[in-house]
């Protein structure tokens, strides 16, 4: 019995590390940790898990059309099963008793599913009375309103749930519990011994509440809870209390009475103090006070002779008292991140001016252009264009520092994804690389919203990627690149040099180090999904790993073509090393989306075992000893590998489950081509998913024209793709991102995979040129699963998709001709289409360059009334009124351009053109070499001797 409470503190403990992100608004929406209803208690056993039913119908009912007191006697027998609708219907075999059995009634299983409770109220009284059980989700308020008014009636009432995160909207947030109190008539349920209300909107503690005498176990995780009431210590019975994820300052002196008690956890609030009363719980073993704002700790925590397990990791602790030492049965303390040891004060610093710790961090909002900026000792709050901010505390530096960034376009060659990764941002670079700094810098880099796994930060040092502990949040409302609208999703985390950064998204990862004695891993993605490990299962202590991939409902039901069919998270086991277990290791996974135990149907029902190696998968529904409980499956097994479970008609699913399988590695995708209508030579090209192309068609169609978005392709995440312009139309192949003539780009699902280009005719104009644009895949990825790589081998087969683009006849001053070039041979040329090129990048601070190009203002107002209808050509005039003057002006042209570009702050320009004229040279170079002229070595120079 004490190695089960000890794998459960531990399992608590693991939890509490990988919390997900907490949202400002006080809904914490990204906690995958649902701690307050993750063990099982004693009283209902295996019924306090987290299911994830993300897409579950809700369930509804119909009374017959005439009466419904002849509805009433019948209503839970077989032969009236029409009369009452649930959603998910239940399988012919089984009963419509299976909703209500055995003093039992769960219905958060299904959406808005306490909106039937007055109905069974009113149709079966008797049996509503003897319910002990009840479990009510809280994410529809009229629902929720109905239920509560039935509630005071079920005086039978030994165990209650009232929970939000439930279910999930169509962007994957989980949908909030509604419930902000109770009505008093709550107190009739003196029978109660266990309530959860975790996930809704509480803000203080209902006062019908306090009159529960024989309550045990209260979790109120995850509301907002401001503070609790003196007259909690008159719920004398109470052994277990979690108020995790609250936003308690203090706790309560009544605390003490609590002489039963034995766990608390506080975990996760804003306290700053503890009252001397705690230590009068005698029977505490297990105390939870991770993540708040302590300073300090009692002294009377010496008196808790039953203490087993205190926590108090990630605190402001300086010193923890001497009297902890003496505590006979305590097996863990828990310390991690506490300043322990360290100073109050910190020593002086050599010319360094003092920084009053009351003032605020100094802000510092930077503008398009602005790549640096400076951080003194004070310490700095920096927001970035487009989102992301760097949090710079005090003494971080000893000096003003000088300090730049930039964000990157990513680059195939220099992002690390691994298998089922997304990335989510641009590369956020910043400089100088390897600067140390005294204290920890937060960075935080804005990314897109994803359903698909954990979001963590990687690093690259110039070597190796490395990847960060990563927390999420939502960003400042102070943010000036987001006026009006909702702060940005931010992935932040604590560096202390400064390297190149990017967001990507990962499968949910957990591990553990499994010891002869036994272990238990939890997943954050759903603490219900669960791995036991027995004492003497292993012989020597090894690695696991647990990944969980998530499936989109939809998807499986389109594949299969059966529409009840519905698939659990895939579960991915690894260990190291790789060897057999002594003993069986038990997994407790979710049943599929939609199914319960009570109306399962065990025919239907598969166990996918899946070889990573060779990609196959095999049924072993019939090898293992698999059961269910209500929401769960439970099977045993003796070595890692995949696990998938599966509810479909069809009888054989191996082929379907190894097409699932590839499809959650792919994208479907569809390109567009459109001409901007003022000027055609002027080409949008853009790669995106399928369900985004017509609203983004949409959104374009005041500037642009084109063809219809193309067929449907599929592309995976890194995978590169060419744009090849044919039959009339070219683009210039001096770009850095042409590769044989053709326009190079790297898919990435998150990104908008986007470029403008200006387009030329291969031959002097005759007429309307009618042409086109085809995309063709690159280079075939190596861990391509061979039935998609068989497809994809020849010349035509990289071929996926052409968009036709016309031409209009026009005058030829206009076209380009790329006759005017800057630059000569050997240094690299810089040519009229790199100009448009370039034009295409540049925003409003074009006149800051055409003033640092040697522009008059007078020269500049001309451009920009001449023009004042269409910015683009505003800058295209600028850039080539300059160029033409620089045809005589002899060497030095391309240098000067990106001298001004660095001036005007758009570094990241002067490096393209400084690429494009590299690229240049050495074509020119390798031209010489063909025909036999390169530039001999000198035979004077003392190194060829």
């Amino acid at each position: 019995m004490e190695r089960e409470e000890d794998e459960q503190a531990e399992e608590k403990v693991w939890l509490a590390t990988n919390l997900g992100e907490r949202e400002e608004g006080g809904d914490i929406d990204g906690f995958q940790a649902e701690r307050g209803a993750m063990m099982e208690t004693e009283v209902l056993p295996g019924f306090f898990g987290n299911s994830q039913l993300e897409e579950s119908p809700p369930l509804g009912f119909s009374l017959s059309s005439d009466h419904t007191d002849n509805w009433a006697p019948s209503i839970f027998s077989s032969s009236s099963s029409s009369l009452l609708c649930l959603s998910p219907p239940l399988p012919p075999s089984v009963e419509l008793d299976g909703v209500l059995a055995e003093g039992r009634l769960v219905l958060d299983v299904y959406r808005s599913g306490g909106g039937v409770l007055p109905v069974f109220w009113e149709c079966a009284q008797e049996r509503m009375r003897g319910l002990q059980y009840l479990r009510l989700g809280s994410e529809d308020e009229g629902a929720l309103e109905r239920a509560l008014s039935v509630l005071p009636r079920l005086t039978h009432l030994r165990s209650l749930t009232i929970r939000g995160h439930r279910f999930y909207d169509p962007q994957g947030d989980p949908l909030p519990g509604l419930l902000s109190s109770l009505p008093d008539s709550v107190c009739s349920l003196s029978l109660l011994v266990h309530l959860d209300l975790s996930f809704n909107r509480l803000s203080s503690l209902p006062p019908c509440l306090l009159s529960l005498s024989r309550l045990s176990e209260l979790l109120l995780c995850h509301n907002r809870l401001l503070g609790l009431p003196e007259g909690l210590g008159a719920l004398v019975s109470l052994r277990r209390v979690s108020v995790l994820g609250n936003r308690l300052v203090d706790l309560p002196r009544g605390l003490g009475l609590l002489c039963r008690l034995e766990e608390l956890d506080v975990s996760f609030n804003q306290l700053e103090r503890l009252p001397d009363e705690l230590g009068q719980l005698q029977d505490l073993q297990k105390l939870e006070l991770s993540n708040n704002r302590l300073r300090a700790l009692p002294e009377t925590l010496g008196s808790l002779r039953s203490l087993r397990q205190l926590v108090i990791q990630s605190n402001d602790l300086r010193t923890v008292p001497e009297c902890l030492r003496s505590l006979p049965l305590l097996d863990k303390l828990d310390m991690r991140n506490n300043p322990l040891g360290r100073p109050l004060t910190p020593p002086p610093i050599a010319h360094i001016t003092p920084v009053l710790e009351e003032s605020e961090i100094p802000e510092l909002h930077l503008g398009f252009g602005q790549n640096s900026f400076q951080v003194s000792s004070a310490g700095c709050h920096v927001f970035l264009p487009g989102g992301a901010e760097l949090l710079f505390p005090r003494r971080c530096v000893n000096t003003v520092t000088q300090l730049q960034w930039a964000e990157r376009r990513p680059d195939r060659k220099w992002v690390w994804l691994e298998e089922h990764d997304v990335l989510l941002s641009r590369q956020l670079e910043l400089r100088p690389h390897g600067a140390t700094f005294e204290e920890p810098v937060e960075v935080c880099i804005p990314y897109h919203k994803t359903r698909k796994g954990d979001v963590a930060v990687r690093r690259f040092d110039g070597q190796s990627w490395s990847t960060l502990p990563t927390l999420t949040r939502r960003g400042s409302e102070k943010h000036s690149c987001r006026p009006g609208g909702r702060p940005a999703r931010l992935a932040c985390c604590s560096v202390s040099q400064f390297s190149w950064f990017v967001a990507v998204s990962r499968p949910f990862l957990d591990s553990c180090a499994v010891s002869p004695e036994g272990a238990l891993l939890v997943s954050q993605f759903d603490p219900g999904i669960k791995i036991t490990f027995p004492p003497e299962c292993t012989a020597e202590t090894r690695t696991v790993t647990m990944q969980v991939l998530q499936v989109v409902l939809s998807e499986v039901q389109d594949l299969t073509g059966d529409p009840h069919a519905s698939a659990s998270p895939l579960l991915c086991l690894s260990q190291t090393p790789s060897m057999h277990f002594l003993q069986p290791i038990t997994v407790q996974i979710p049943l599929p989306p939609g199914v319960t135990g009570h109306m399962v149907d065990m025919s239907r029902l598969h166990l996918m075992h899946g070889d990573p190696t060779t990609h196959t998968w095999t049924d072993i529904t019939a090898q293992v000893s698999l059961y269910v409980t209500h929401i769960y499956a439970v099977f045993s097994i003796t070595h890692f590998s995949w696990y998938w479970l599966w509810y479909t008609t069809h009888r054989c699913v191996s082929g379907i489950v190894r097409k699932m399988y590839h499809r959650l590695k792919q994208f479907r995708i569809r390109f567009l081509a459109l001409q901007k209508k003022n000027d055609p030579e002027q080409v949008l090209l853009q790669c995106l998913p399928s369900d985004k192309a017509e609203s983004r068609l949409a959104s374009l169609s005041e500037q642009y024209e084109g063809p219809q978005p193309s067929e449907l392709c599929v592309l995976l995440e890194g995978e590169q793709f060419f744009a090849g312009f044919e039959r009339g139309i070219d683009i210039s192949a001096d770009r850095p991102d042409c590769k044989d003539g053709r326009l190079s780009f790297t898919f990435y699902s998150h990104l908008k995979n986007i470029k403008e280009v200006h387009v030329c005719p291969t031959q002097p104009r005759q007429g309307t040129v009618r042409g086109q644009v085809s995309f063709y895949r690159g280079e075939v990825p190596g861990d391509l699963p061979e039935e998609v790589a068989r497809k994809r081998k020849g010349h035509d087969d990289q071929w996926m998709a052409t968009l036709p683009l016309r031409i209009p006849n026009a005058d030829c001053d206009g076209s380009i001709s790329g006759e005017l070039n800057l630059g000569d041979p050997e240094s690299g040329y810089l040519t009229e289409t790199n100009l448009l090129s370039i034009s295409l990048r540049i925003n409003q601070e074009w006149q800051n360059i055409g003033i640092n190009l040697g522009i008059s203002y007078e020269q500049l107002e001309r451009i920009r009334n001449q023009h004042r209808d269409n910015f683009g050509t505003q800058v295209m005039a600028m850039l080539f009124h300059w160029a033409r003057g620089q045809q005589g002006a002899g060497p030095g042209a391309v240098e000067r351009l990106m001298k001004a570009l660095e001036d005007s702050g758009r570094r990241d320009l002067a490096e393209e053109v400084k690429d494009i004229v590299t690229l240049g040279k050495r074509k020119y170079e390798e031209s010489l070499k063909r025909v036999g002229l390169e530039t001999p070595v000198n035979s004077a120079d003392p190194q060829s001797s």
